[in-house]
């Protein structure tokens, strides 16, 4: 049994070494000739094991045949146990929240391989191992400790040679445009990128991703998408190398040069055109004006949310993600949902979120001295509580520090004035509900750190 229970988790573990959201993750299925991995007989293998395991278990129990008829084709038993409860646990979130997303998305390209191209651009995952480079790691152990990365990411303490971005943009001839980039890789690792790569990731790849990162409930991106709401012209962030600049950069480094860039093509051909312009000309006319409000939206936006973006990532994805909800106008469903978010985030729901102290310290402070769950989230906790003789804890009667000055301390009159802006803006998002205007884009108000 020990045997069979040995062989029967390393054929699992095999099977999960091309899904990337696993700790077990080696390179994506476009990838396994490398390995000589057949996930069918993976599959039939296993399979048999598990006939195999049942077999021994009936005979150890001295379990008749009538009784294994029964329990073979009772549910419960003739799923595994891991299964039944996924199962469980899934039935309990839906039944008690809104049903979950559903994506259209037939005719995808392998989205393994794309995904794993993105990751390897922004530097999360290592080319060597589909280069020959890099040796594949071996199996560990069943009882080794989980590592602290999978093993197809670079090792701790190896960095990729050149340093990766943390940027990338859809904008063909951009330096950092990321079909460009993935196109490169694929040819570095010798694979064939899918057909019309550059429309499938302003499409489609984000509403793929999402579910790829979504597990009971939990939603949890680590590519974000934000975009026109054409997405037309999309800006591409990685989570983990999020800085409290990353949205200066974004508005000053990225849309406010391709602003620019667009409206001198703009003014260039209303110059050119004038009264002699064909009906073709006049359409091209149009959508390089409606192009151009789309950026001035997406800028709008992101000057908007610029000076109070502060990201935690011990406040989770959505969380952080939830105050760039107008910049998401290209995927409804995920808009709503972080429109949700930041709806109860104002509202008090979260104020154990760093990004709640950070935002509205005059509330989040003073709950503080009545939830001790609060004073431990915000380390507040010597401040406003007291362990007792009993080792009870109890409410000081007085703080050790005013909560005038507490609150002071983490108030910020940018952030303020910056959130003012943001709850008072139209509710539209980016491209339609900040106004069309046909000026320029102002160079005084490029913002920055």
């Amino acid at each position: 049994m020990a045997e069979l229970a040995r062989k029967a988790w390393s054929l699992s573990r095999a099977s999960k070494t091309i899904d990337e959201t696993s700790w077990s993750f080696v390179l994506p299925a476009a990838f396994n000739h490398l390995r000589e991995l057949d996930p069918a007989r993976l599959n039939l293998e296993l399979s048999h094991l598990k006939i195999d395991i049942d077999e021994y278990t009936f005979r150890l129990y001295g379990i008749g045949e009538h009784d294994r008829h029964t329990i073979l084709n009772t549910s419960f038993f003739g799923a595994s146990l891991l299964e039944e409860f996924d199962y469980a646990d899934e039935e309990q979130h839906e039944s008690d929240d809104e049903a979950e997303p559903t994506y259209d998305l037939s005719g995808a390209p392998d989205d393994g391989l794309v995904s794993w191209l993105v990751g390897v651009v922004f530097g999360r995952f290592d080319p060597r191992l589909a280069t020959g480079a890099r040796p594949i790691p071996p199996e560990p152990e069943p009882f080794d400790p989980l590592p602290a990365r999978s093993p197809g990411m670079w090792p701790e303490g190896e960095e990729p040679p050149v340093p990766p971005p943390d940027i990338l943009v859809d904008d063909p001839g951009h330096a950092r445009d990321l079909t460009s980039h993935l196109s490169a890789v694929a040819s570095t690792v010798d694979v064939s990128e899918p057909d019309d790569l550059r429309r499938w990731l302003a499409r489609e790849f984000f509403p793929l991703h999402i579910k790829m990162y979504s597990k009971s409930r939990r939603k949890a991106p680590i590519y974000w998408q934000l975009a026109t709401s054409s997405a037309r012209y999309s800006v591409w962030l990685y989570i983990h190398a999020f800085t409290r600049d990353t949205m200066y950069r974004v508005q000053n480094d990225y849309v406010v040069p391709k602003l620019m860039l667009e409206e001198r093509r703009l003014e260039t051909m209303r110059q050119e055109l004038q009264d002699r312009s064909t009906a073709a000309e006049r359409r091209a006319l149009t959508d390089q004006e409606t192009f151009v409000d789309d950026l001035r939206g997406l800028l709008d936006e992101v000057r908007r949310v610029a000076p109070l973006w502060n990201p935690d990532l011990d406040d989770g994805v959505i969380i952080n993600f939830a105050p760039l909800w107008r910049l998401v106008p290209h995927h409804r469903s995920w808009q709503k949902e972080l429109k949700t978010t930041w709806d109860a985030l104002c509202a008090g729901k979260y104020d154990w979120a760093h990004l709640a102290m950070h935002l509205w310290p005059e509330r989040v402070v003073p709950k503080c001295a009545t939830d001790r769950s609060l004073a431990i989230a915000h380390n507040l906790e010597d401040v406003f509580w007291e362990q007792m003789t009993d080792r009870k804890w109890s409410a000081r009667p007085t703080p050790t520090r005013p909560v005038d000055e507490l609150i002071r301390e983490r108030m910020s009159p940018a952030v303020k004035d910056a959130l003012r802006s943001l709850l008072s803006a139209p509710t539209a998002a980016s491209g339609g509900g900040t106004g069309r205007r046909r000026g320029t884009v102002g160079r005084g108000n490029g913002g920055g750190r």
